[in-house]
């Protein structure tokens, strides 16, 4: 899988690496935000997201890109697609968190390598070699596992990651640097994200935004920890190849693994220890036939 002319691997891989470690962390951060449900969470993290890209925009002088791609029908098209499929995302995950579903969640984005191998070999053309479909399969054969022994949370792990996978194909292929697309899905997503938290605040309970200062501040905090990451991840999309920037990312679940084990103390399903095995096996498999690849083309040192 060489990289295309406008593909740049070493700053791919820096952004795709410090996308994936945030990511990783991120149920220690939902931690202080538990107490505000998941819809109203997300349609405020959209909200704090928007001004902070707009700042970023700002800074980098980037409003004519951002302008030239709202002229544009067909960017945004799929920008309105690639903004639904990252509020779903966020739902999902968000609400897997709250409610004890870690290792679900996290076995979601150790899926999600396997739907972008398919995604990039059917649909853009990449190829991989033997070992790397050896790694597809055993990834497969783990997902199938939990078909019958952890069916009631297989539905979390998949919305996770076709959205995702899908997502990020979206943003390799639309016509839109990295941070006029992210602006651009905030600004789609901010009418339904303010009409979500308007409802909130009428209910009895109140928003979550006006409980106390401590929780506005960590609200609030959502935006960067939403910008940043994405922003990064939409710059790896564009760098790399799609089923080589899938398999970086069991950097995150792997996080969110432990967390689980450590940290919110869920327990293991047998069903969910095996496809952890075979998913790993698969990585292990991927990673090590790349990084031979990649020796194999370097010049010899004279």
């Amino acid at each position: 899988m060489e990289p295309t002319a406008k593909e740049h691997p070493k700053t791919g891989l820096g952004a795709a690496v410090g996308a994936y470690v945030i990511w990783g962390f991120l149920p220690l951060y939902l931690l202080l935000v538990k107490e505000v449900p998941a819809l109203e969470f997300v349609g405020w993290r959209i909200i704090w997201t928007l001004p902070l890209c707009l700042l970023i925009v700002l800074v980098r002088q980037q409003f004519p890109q951002l302008r030239d791609a709202l002229r544009s029908p067909k960017t945004m098209g799929w920008l309105l697609l690639s903004a639904t499929l990252i509020a779903v995302n966020w739902v999902v995950y968000v609400w897997a968190i709250q409610n004890g579903n870690v290792y679900a969640a996290s076995l979601g984005y150790y899926i999600n390598p396997l739907v972008n191998v398919l995604l990039g070999t059917l649909l853009l053309k990449e190829t991989l070699s033997r070992l790397q479909w050896l790694a597809v399969g055993l990834a497969g054969v783990g997902v199938s596992l939990l078909i019958g022994g952890a069916l009631t949370t297989l539905w979390i792990s998949l919305t996770l990651a076709l959205s995702f996978g899908s997502y990020g194909l979206i943003r390799k292929q639309v016509d839109v640097g990295a941070l006029p697309g992210l602006t651009i899905e905030s600004l789609v997503l901010l009418v339904p994200a303010a009409g979500v938290t308007w409802y909130y605040a009428g209910l009895p309970a109140g928003s979550g935004f006006s409980q106390s200062i401590g929780l506005s501040l960590a609200i609030m905090l959502g935006g960067v920890l939403t910008a940043i990451p994405l922003l990064m991840f939409a710059i790896a999309a564009r760098r790399l190849p799609y089923s080589t920037l899938g398999f970086i990312q069991f950097l995150a679940p792997s996080i969110v693994f432990l967390l689980g084990l450590t940290v919110f103390g869920e327990e293991l399903k047998t069903a969910q220890i095996a496809c952890f095995a075979c998913i790993w096996g698969a990585a292990a498999i991927f990673v090590w036939d790349l990084w031979s690849r990649s020796r194999v083309r370097k010049p010899a040192a004279i």
